[in-house]
């Protein structure tokens, strides 16, 4: 049954804050669609506490302001991208996380969800958004205080003065704790002294930098009366009213990217700029009226994590962006492999439909799967984080606890989409190389989201930092022989709180374990305690590997392990999403959508064990005839799956409008014998 999603309206009930703004344009400007009862259903059990807020996105922003024309030039895309961002501010869709005080909603959670919606369009306009309200706002709002809000934010929601995120130096990315950039403080002037000292200090990739910044959020190390104290955050102006860069800052283009047309990248470099000492960005650590500098926190690597542990939300940003491009990708392929026809069968009419062969349904239906486990590991991330934020007293195991699960997520989600994206590219063949249908925009544009806001490979290892040390430790408390060492003294009962799961886990397991194999592939517990059961011998393996070379060379020990350290990062992060998507059907009444959550959270668990089979089998836990059953179930799966393969894109939550891809829009042009 085909339904018409209805338009909403500030009449939505929810708990969550919807701003006038949006609610108003919800009466105005709608995006109607041709919806199934299953793909309305679906998008209904993984919209979670806001999943009104996405509701209200689909329904009031026009597909124009999610679509941009693939053949503009890069300055027509720049254009387009500064003036699709003043109609998403006049949508609403920019300010939840920042204080009400200052105009906003104190809703982190809702933010993550706006620009999760916003990368349902062109990401290019996605990661202007987040640089200038997520990144630059965002690091203001965690790092600065009552004035520094009060001065900046409104400026910032307004977009009267647009704020980059001056971070990474051509040296030093991933290793933030090395930046060269200085900020010393001169005692004579009460002023801070912002300096460039090495070609390899000059910031780079900097979004908003080339043409639009006008002031940043710079990175670097503070120098009180000689004394380094770490990497601290400072305001600096970089552009005067008419744009042009202020005195000792040099402003370039990084010019032309692999993706993201419309975001101006560009580079920062400053030569003794000089910014009155209430620029310093001071919540954690800062310096007093008499020049001395004085923090909370005496450790200064305690200190830097803290104050990067903040910002957390911009990983659980990247990795819903991420998510949503997959989703994206998935959306178009499978559309188009249920209208394009290839080659003909005996005994059959016509040439064959794409997903009826299950080679094609191979590529397309696991990969749904996985999206949809993806959907439920981020609504409970994100709520999560929400939780955290409006607790009286902060936990501050809860809080890297969340850090490792934010790190993870956004590691292997966005491993996935790129992945994902250039599957759903071949699936589609020539027409999937065509700019104009949209997988090849999509694919260059998410692609740097695998090194954005962190390289993926290090987030991994902080993930198994965070297992081995049990959240005991933040990241900067231990240095790389520490580590060794605190994981050596911790094996044993460490892992049980590690690897410790929910009462309904623990119940399916040992329901799981009362039956015979035979009976037990598609039982729930089976697929949790494989997961469970991989993961905590990874992990218990690698601390045994860890402690036999805790006496000698520590970075020598670490980087001999660090296949082991990657491999157990993804076996906990394999584990964390199978739950979530598991506790998320379990809060659902039985019902049709319910029966799709459960057909595709099986294929989600065999498609993860049938690509480990060999570990599975290595290490006795899966015999040989018992995965070629976990195949020939995937297959079955996927043929049971396949009736339902539009409905089950539809729940994925991407209007068909905001596809942007002419080979749906103009099927005749693409699909055999639609003339006749």
């Amino acid at each position: 049954m085909t339904t018409q999603s209805p338009t909403h309206s500030p009449a939505v009930q929810t708990d969550v804050p919807l701003p006038a703004a949006a609610t108003e344009a919800a009466t105005q400007v709608a995006t109607r669609e041709q919806i199934t009862d299953l793909g309305e259903g679906l998008r209904h059990a993984t919209g979670g506490r806001y999943g009104p807020v996405r509701d209200l996105a689909r329904a009031s922003v026009p597909a124009d302001l999610m679509v941009r024309d693939p053949s503009l030039s890069m300055p027509e895309a720049r254009e387009w991208t500064r003036q699709a961002l003043r109609r998403l501010v006049g949508l609403g869709m920019a300010g939840s996380g920042f204080p009400v005080a200052q105009g906003g909603l104190d809703d982190p959670g809702r933010s993550c969800i706006d620009f999760e919606m916003t990368a349902h369009g062109d990401l290019s306009l996605t990661v202007k958004s987040g640089v200038h309200f997520g990144l630059y706002g965002g690091a203001v709002t965690a790092l600065g205080s009552t004035w520094h809000h009060e001065r900046f934010i409104p400026a910032n929601l307004s977009l009267e003065q647009v704020g980059c995120y001056a971070m990474t130096e051509f040296g030093h990315g991933s290793d933030v704790a090395s930046l060269e950039t200085t900020i010393t403080y001169d005692r004579d002037s009460d002023e801070l002294v912002v300096h460039s000292p090495t070609p390899s200090s000059v910031k780079t990739y900097i979004g908003a930098a080339a043409e639009d910044a006008h002031i940043a959020t710079v990175y670097g190390q503070l120098v009180v009366d000689g004394t380094s104290h770490g990497v601290h955050v400072v305001l600096v102006p970089l552009r005067d009213e008419a744009g042009a860069a202020l005195p000792g800052v040099t402003l370039g283009d990084n010019g032309s990217k692999g993706g993201l047309l419309g975001v101006d990248n560009g580079t920062i470099r400053f030569e003794q700029v000089r910014v009155p000492r209430s620029m310093l960005l001071d919540r954690y650590g800062g310096i007093d009226d008499s020049g001395a500098y004085v923090s909370d926190i005496e450790n200064d690597n305690k200190r830097f994590f803290t104050m990067l542990g903040t910002l957390v939300r911009g990983r659980i940003c990247v990795a819903a962006g991420a998510a949503v491009s997959a989703r994206k990708a998935l959306s178009v392929a499978t559309r188009y492999a249920v209208r394009r026809r290839q080659f003909g069968a005996p005994d059959r009419q016509g040439e064959v439909v794409l997903l009826d062969y299950l080679a094609h349904q191979r590529k397309l239906l696991p990969a749904i799967a996985t999206s949809y486990a993806h959907m439920f590991a981020l609504n409970e991330i994100v709520e999560r984080l929400q939780e955290l934020h409006e607790a009286p007293e902060k936990d501050q195991v809860a809080q890297r606890e969340l850090e490792t699960r934010a790190a993870g997520l956004k590691a292997v989600i966005t491993r996935f989409a790129n992945d994902t994206n250039q599957v759903c590219r071949e699936a589609c063949g020539g027409a999937g190389y065509m700019a104009e249908n949209g997988l090849t925009v999509l694919r260059q544009d998410a692609d740097v989201f695998a090194t954005f806001e962190g390289d993926n490979t290090v987030l991994l290892q902080l993930v198994a930092k965070g297992l081995l040390t049990g959240y005991k430790e933040t990241w900067g408390d231990l240095d790389m022989r520490g580590m060794v060492q605190f994981a050596a003294r911790s094996i044993g009962g460490q892992f049980v709180e590690a690897t410790a799961v929910r009462p309904l886990v623990d119940r399916l397991v040992a329901a799981a374990a009362r039956r015979s194999e035979d009976e037990t592939l598609l039982e729930r517990g089976w697929h949790l305690s494989m997961f469970a059961d991989r993961e905590k011998h990874v992990l218990e393996t690698l601390a045994n590997r860890l402690r036999k070379a805790k006496d000698g060379d520590a970075f020598e020990a670490f980087n001999n392990a660090q296949d082991h350290v990657l491999l157990a990062a993804r076996t906990h992060m394999d584990r964390v999403v199978l739950e979530a998507f598991v506790a998320g059907i379990d809060a659902l009444e039985e019902g049709e959508v319910r029966d799709a959550l459960e057909r595709l959270c099986t294929l989600y668990a065999l498609n993860s064990i049938e690509a480990d089979s060999g570990w599975f089998q290595a290490h006795n836990r899966m015999s040989a005839a018992r995965a070629k059953a976990v195949t020939a179930q995937v297959n079955k799966l996927c043929g049971e799956l396949r009736p339902v393969a539009v409905e089950l894109v539809e729940g994925m939550g991407v209007p068909e409008a905001w596809l942007g891809s002419a080979m749906l829009t103009e099927p005749e042009r693409w699909t055999p014998g639609s003339a006749d």
